[in-house]
Formats: C-alpha cells, structure tokens, sequence
C-alpha cells in the first residue's frame, strides 16, 4: 500500500501527535456478553484514559497542530464535560491558559476536573448549545484559540486513532465496530480510517432516541437541528452534528442504532458485570447499540467490538441507573394488577405469582370493593413479563403492563395511595433543565392561576428534572390552560388518559 497522501484523512490518523498524553487502550473480551449474544464481544477501553474519555486524544492532536502564535493566545473550547477535560489536560500538558465553558448542567464530577487540570471554568446556558453560543462570544472578546470538540479535521483524526488500534488489537478479525455518536467527531474519525483499509468491515453508530441528530440527519440526507435534545447521555446531547462530521460519516458510515435511557442504563451494568467499572451513559451507548443490533440482525459468531467511551459518571446518578437497569435489560417486569379488596385476597394474589422473585410491592386502602397494586416482578426476558401478565389475567385480575409506562416508572411508583378529591383535574407531565434553582424557576412560572392538585418531583441527577403535576380546571378553561402550558417554555405532556393515573392516583371529584 502507497503511503496515503499529506491531508487525507487516512494520513492524518497516521500522523497524530495523540500519544505524547494518550495511552493505547486494550480491547477486552467481554465473557458475558459474548455467551449472552452468541458472538464475540470486545471492549475498547477508552475509559481508562487518563481523563477517562477518548477526548483527550482529538483535544491534543487540534493543539499540538497549532502554531506558536495561536497557542500563545490561550484555548477556549464549550464542552458538556469529556472535551472539556482533554483541552484542560492538553493546555497543562503544554503550559497554555484554557478557558472552558459549560453548560450550567453538567455532572459536578467533570467541572472539578476541568477545574483541578488549571482550567477556567466558565458556566453558562443548560445545553451544550447554549454553551457554545456563550463562548462564541468569548472568542471574539478575548482573542483565545478555539478547539472544537468534535467539528475539525484534526480533532477528527486524533479520534481516529481508536480504529487504527482497533484493527491491529483484533488482528483484522472483526465484523462491526459500535461507536457513541454525539456531534459526530468519533463516527467520523473510526469510520473513516476503517472504510480506507478495511472496507468490508460495518462501522455503525449509536445514539439515545432523544438525542439522535446523527440518525435524521441520515435519513434526511442533511443535518437537522433538534428543537430539543435528552441530557441523560450528557457526553452526546447535541442538537446538530458537525458540517465535516456528517460528510464523512455519511460517505463511511453503515447507519445509526437507537437506545433508549432503561437500555442504556442496562448497559451500564452489563460493563459492570464484565470489568468492575462503572461507565458514564455515553459511555455504556455503544455497548447498549451492540446489543439491540445483535438482537435485531446478528447472526451469530460474529466479532463485536464495542467502544467505551467515557467514565465520568456522577455518582448519585447510579440511583436512577440501578432503578431503570433491570427494566432496560427485560430482567423486571412493572404492573398494575387490581384484586379483591377482601380478607386472604393478598394470600391468593403471591400464590398465583407463585416462586417469582418480587422487587416491588406498593399498595394503600383507596376503596372497599377493588386494591389496586403496583407490583415489579424479576422476568427471564420481555416475553417472559409479558406471559406473567397474560397468566394473570387468564386467573381473573385486571392486570396493566406498565414497564413500558415512563410516567409510571418516574413518578407513579412513588405515590401509590396518593388519591384525593380532586375536581375537574388535568395531569401534565414536565421536563426542566436540571440545575440549581431549577425547581424553583419552575414553580415560580407555574404561579398560582389555577389550584394544584398533585405534584411530584425527584431529583435523578444531571438529567432533567421531571415533575407530574395537576390542575383543577373547569373544562371552560382547558382552553386557556394549554395556551399557557405552551408559554411556559418547558416541554409538557398531558397525561389524562394515562391507565396508571386512573388506577392509582386519580382524585374521586375527577
């Protein structure tokens, strides 16, 4: 093979200067995993960077590439956290002044370390849009060297460095790599050098389902801006892709997998279980991607290969993690089964669940005639839920399967025998950027034109805040009400027709 020429992609992954502060990561066999989806699995193992994240790799290649003058100004960059700490790292590395904007949710974890690495540390908005905007700004008060966390050329190559290690690590034996895919920098890097010497092999990318520009704008043939992105998955909440980003992983890229949050939270616990270590949402995405596909169109045998790209995980993030992982996994089952209001009714209730193992039992006096329960059960699989269900009704109960309810999992497990008087109710469920004075922001703009009647928030971290909450409106009103729903600026959903607020929550005036 001739040498590939000056300023192609290929050269540029070749000529990365990533490994003056990058270590070459392992690529780790996954046992479980491998058993479980009948292939062979591997882990590459960006997590144990020494930032815990691939970012340092395109970080330091864009500023050991810069010229004297531009390094002599100091770097800037907006980052939701990852990127942020290979530009602090980098700028140490080298002795330059770095400025680093975020967004004003990101995990308190990723701010200390950008902190600690020297760096300034400027919060601003509560996406890594807003964030980007603010430092915008500064580049032009300030004179300071932007790095791009994922939109240049030479960032993009320094990313790329991961498939080079790759396809040597596995010594050419692999079928389909599985990359996070945020603003598309690491897509565009992996596949690139991939597609250039080993064609045949499928590059596909991954993403949360509401975090998932790279996918529409595939589908579109040209990037689409998202009105509104998840943050859960921090590391890739981005509205838009990059311009050269997009152009490479269109011409590279097999296609995009979607996750949603429970499977996401699964994968998490799937690395757990095979390296004692804990990854950050984006950090599990690949992982989550790998495991819809081989469900979906494996074939089996094939070899796997999975990049982990991050660490830095909030730990009172785990909370919610640990609730919604068995769920993601299909390994727990969520109902809402009424039986007899009656003497031995719950005796009869555990016989016909028979020797299962139960991870939840909520329930609370509502009325004289029917209980309404709220149980989780330990399931083999979705299928197996599902037959549990099935079984039930088939033994007289009206049974609701609710593992698939997310107002039911975010807030109706928690307020189990919460029913009250209520009239003319009208349940909304909200979303507000997660950050200090978030909840009282909400409240305030909230105000107190009609009564409420229910309201329920808790904290998951980092992610947003949800809240369920209702009004008492005559239906003259409902009108008025929407309209100042929508002027509120925070995404809602009506969720009256809701069969878990019916059985378990619903006023009696309603």
């Amino acid at each position: 093979m001739s040498a590939p020429p000056p300023g192609s992609l290929l050269h540029d992954v070749l000529t990365s200067r990533v490994y003056d502060v990058a270590r070459e990561t392992p690529l780790d066999s996954a046992p479980r995993l491998s058993r479980r989806l009948s292939a062979e699995v591997l882990l590459k193992r960006e997590d144990l960077q020494p930032v815990f994240s691939f970012k340092l790799r395109g970080a330091y290649n864009r500023i050991a590439h810069m010229s004297e003058a531009e390094r002599a100004r100091g770097v800037i960059a907006a980052s939701a956290g990852n990127h942020a700490q290979g530009v602090a790292f980098s700028a140490r590395h080298l002795g330059l002044r770095a400025v680093i904007v975020m967004p004003k949710t990101t995990p308190e974890i990723k701010v200390e370390a950008v902190r600690a690495m020297g760096a300034e540390v400027v919060l601003a908005g509560d996406s890594y849009s807003d964030a980007k905007a603010h430092c915008d700004g500064l580049v032009v008060e300030t004179g300071l060297s932007f790095v791009h966390p994922f939109d240049d050329l030479l960032v993009i190559a320094g990313q790329g460095t991961i498939g080079e290690e790759i396809l040597r690590q596995c010594h050419g034996r692999m079928d389909a790599v599985f990359v996070p895919v945020g603003g598309g920098g690491l897509i565009a890097g992996v596949a690139g050098y991939l597609k250039a010497v080993m064609p045949g092999v499928k590059v596909m990318g991954v993403e949360p389902f509401e975090a998932d520009a790279m996918y529409r704008s595939l589908e579109a043939g040209r990037r689409i801006r998202l009105d509104h992105v998840g943050i859960f998955a921090d590391g890739v909440a981005v509205r838009e892709v990059g311009e050269e980003t997009f152009r490479i992983a269109r011409a590279c890229a097999d296609g995009v997998v979607r996750v949603t949050n429970d499977e996401i939270c699964a994968a998490i616990k799937d690395v757990f279980d095979e390296t004692r270590s804990v990854m950050e949402p984006a950090g599990a995405l690949a992982v989550a991607g790998l495991k819809a596909w081989a469900s979906r169109e494996g074939k089996g045998g094939e070899h796997l290969v999975a990049i982990l790209s991050g660490a830095n995980m909030n730990f009172d993030r785990l909370r919610f993690v640990s609730e919604r992982a068995e769920v993601g996994e299909a390994r727990e089952a969520l109902l809402g089964v009424t039986i007899p209001e009656r003497p031995g009714a719950f005796r009869e209730f555990c016989a016909a669940i028979g020797p299962r193992v139960v991870t939840e039992f909520n329930y609370r006096l509502s009325g004289r005639k029917d209980a309404h329960i709220f149980v989780g059960l330990k399931t083999a699989s979705r299928e197996d839920g599902l037959a549990v269900a099935a079984g039930l009704r088939e033994r007289g109960y009206a049974t609701l399967d609710l593992t698939d309810d997310e107002m039911a999992k975010l807030h109706v497990r928690y307020m189990v025998g919460g029913r009250a008087a209520a009239r003319e109710e009208r349940l909304y469920r909200f979303e507000f950027p997660e950050r200090p004075g978030a909840l009282m922001e909400f409240l305030e703009k909230l105000g107190g034109r009609w009564n409420i009647s229910l309201f329920h928030y808790r904290n998951h971290g980092a992610d947003f805040g949800r809240v369920l909450a209702a009004f008492e409106v005559p239906d003259a009103q409902v009108a008025e009400l929407r309209g100042f729903l929508d002027r509120l600026g925070y995404p809602s959903v009506s969720e009256d027709g809701n069969p878990a607020y019916s059985l378990f929550l619903a006023g009696n005036g309603s």
